[in-house]
């Protein structure tokens, strides 16, 4: 089963008042093993980020000005999640912009999110998991163990990164860096999920930093 996890930043709360996808960052995970492969990008959004965003992100205008605009990273955005299952953080938030995002653009103006990936919500299945709990990023990295002391700020890479090893970790496996092969189940039983190099066709990797 291929997986997309994926989180966005933004300009600002709300696409209907036309703001922006600024940032998107996914990883890739196959059968519940990280592949290495990923999906980052940054986004000229041809209009002011709110202060209030760039305060969570710390993304700027000016950092932003030579950046690629979405309709030109529109489609191989949509290749790369094509056929998968998103899975992201609160995710009516970043599909309801990916949705804006893919109407304003005359190639991609009939796309919806749902219908060519498949979503699961972490949040909703957090919430389930740990009823009258906090669910946000942090509190299930301190929940299951997950070092977050390099997230100052927001950033979709790497946010989609912790929240990769979040899902697993919530769904019962652990990531291991160890690329050797010689990893051992925890005391637990629970699934070791290693990252490897995915074999076959490397999709492609945008970096536009």
């Amino acid at each position: 089963m291929r997986q997309i996890v994926l989180d966005t930043e933004t300009t600002g709360i709300n696409p209907k008042e036309g703001h922006r996808i600024i940032e998107i960052g996914c990883v890739e995970v196959i059968n519940r093993r990280l592949t290495g492969n990923h999906f980052h990008v940054y986004i000229n959004p041809k209009r002011e980020i709110e202060q209030e965003a760039i305060e969570v992100h710390g993304i700027t205008n000016e950092f932003l000005a030579d950046k690629p605009v979405f309709a030109d990273v529109a489609g191989e955005f949509i290749e790369f999640i094509r056929g998968g299952q998103l899975v992201i953080h609160n995710a009516p938030f970043d599909v309801g912009f990916m949705d804006h995002e893919f109407a304003m653009h005359g190639p991609t103006a009939s796309v919806k999110t749902k219908e060519i990936c498949g979503v699961l919500d972490t949040l909703v299945l957090a919430r389930d998991m740990h009823p009258g709990q906090k669910n946000n990023l942090d509190a299930l990295c301190k929940r299951y163990g997950i070092d977050n002391s390099h997230r100052e700020l927001h950033g979709a890479l790497l946010d989609a990164e912790i929240l990769a090893d979040v899902y697993l970790m919530m769904t019962g496996g652990q990531t291991d860096l160890n690329l050797s092969g010689n990893n051992q189940a925890n005391s637990g039983g629970a699934e070791v999920i290693r990252r490897i190099p995915r074999n076959g066709k490397k999709l492609k990797v945008i970096q536009a930093t």
